[in-house]
C-alpha cells in the first residue's frame, strides 16, 4: 500500500502574510539525508521535518539548470507515490491536472515574477555555477530575480560556502521589513565534497554525508533569523541526486535512481517558535 501524501497548505493565505524561503541542497541523494535524519545526525532540520523523516520525491530533471528552470515554473520535486498531485504554486496554463483550489497559480512565467507581482522582494543567493553570472548561461536563473548575488566564496570550491551564503541572507533579510522571497542554491553537497571528511582522496557517499552535516549546521543562524523576522513558510528540496559508482554511474545528468530520487520539505517557521507550526 503506497502511503498517502499529506495535503498541501492553503497557499493564497500564505502568500502575501508570510515571508517564503527556498533552499535547493544541490545534488543532495534522498538515501543519504534519510539515513542522518534516522540517526539523529540533522539536529537542525531535523526540528523541522515531518515524524519520519525526509519526503521521497522525484525530480523533474536530472541536474541543476533544468531543475530549477521547473521549480520557478511551479513544478517541485513529485512525491514519489503514483496519483495526481495538486502543486504549491502553478504558472496557469490550460488543462494542468495538478493545480487546486490551494494552488497559488499566477499569470506570470515563473514564481519569483509573480511574487514580485504580489509585492515581494526577490533575493537569489546562488551556489553553483549555473548561478555565477559569469556567462550567459549563468546569469539565466538570476535575472528571474530583482537582486542576485554570487561568489567564489559561496560556490563549489569554497569549505565555508554554506556559512558565507547564511550570513548574506540574513544580512539582506535584516534590510528591511517588506515581504521576502529568498532563494539560495546551497552548494556545498556538489563535488568536490571531499574537504568535508578529513583524510578523504575521492568523494564518495561518506564526504556527502559529511557536507550535509556542514550545512545543517550552518543553516541554524538563518532559520533563527527567519523565526524572528517574520511568519516563514520555508520549502527545502535537493534538485537532483549524483551517483557515486551505482550500476557503474557516476555523477548526475543520467536517468539512475540515485539522481532522480530526492529528499523533500516543506514546513512554518513562526516567529515565537522556531519549528513546525501551521499557518494563522
Amino acid at each position: 500500500m503506497h502511503k498517502e501524501t499529506p495535503p498541501i497548505p492553503d497557499m493564497h493565505a500564505i502568500v502575501g502574510s508570510h515571508d517564503i524561503v527556498f533552499l535547493t541542497l544541490d545534488t543532495l541523494r534522498y538515501d543519504v539525508a534519510q539515513a542522518l535524519y534516522e540517526a539523529g545526525e540533522l539536529p537542525v532540520l531535523g526540528r523541522f521535518l515531518a515524524p519520519g523523516g525526509w519526503e521521497r520525491r522525484h525530480s523533474p530533471a536530472t541536474f541543476t539548470y533544468a531543475a530549477h528552470q521547473a521549480f520557478f515554473a511551479g513544478f517541485l520535486p513529485t512525491p514519489a507515490t503514483p496519483g495526481r498531485h495538486p502543486r504549491l504554486f502553478a504558472s496557469a496554463f490550460a488543462g494542468s491536472e495538478t493545480t487546486s483550489p490551494h494552488t497559488y497559480a499566477f499569470e506570470q512565467a515563473d514564481l519569483p515574477a509573480a511574487l514580485a507581482a504580489r509585492g515581494y522582494r526577490t533575493i537569489c543567493i546562488g551556489g553553483v555555477g549555473f548561478f555565477n553570472k559569469q556567462t550567459a548561461l549563468g546569469c539565466v536563473l538570476p535575472s528571474l530575480f530583482q537582486e542576485s548575488h554570487w561568489s567564489a566564496g559561496m560556490g563549489v570550491a569554497s569549505r565555508h560556502s554554506t556559512q558565507k551564503q547564511v550570513a548574506l541572507a540574513i544580512a539582506r533579510l535584516a534590510d528591511g521589513a517588506q515581504r521576502t522571497f529568498l532563494f539560495i542554491n546551497v552548494a556545498a553537497l556538489h563535488t568536490p565534497n571531499r574537504a568535508y571528511l578529513p583524510g578523504c582522496r575521492a568523494d564518495n557517499l561518506d564526504s556527502h554525508a559529511a557536507a550535509l552535516r556542514y550545512v545543517d549546521g550552518a543553516l541554524a543562524p538563518l532559520f533563527a533569523a527567519c523565526a524572528a523576522r517574520a511568519p516563514t513558510f520555508a520549502i527545502v528540496c535537493s534538485d537532483h541526486g549524483s551517483a557515486y559508482g551505482e550500476d557503474g554511474y557516476r555523477g548526475h545528468r543520467v536517468a539512475h535512481d540515485s539522481v532522480w530520487n530526492v529528499p523533500y520539505a516543506h514546513f512554518f517557521i513562526a516567529p515565537d517558535t522556531p519549528s513546525k507550526e501551521s499557518p494563522p
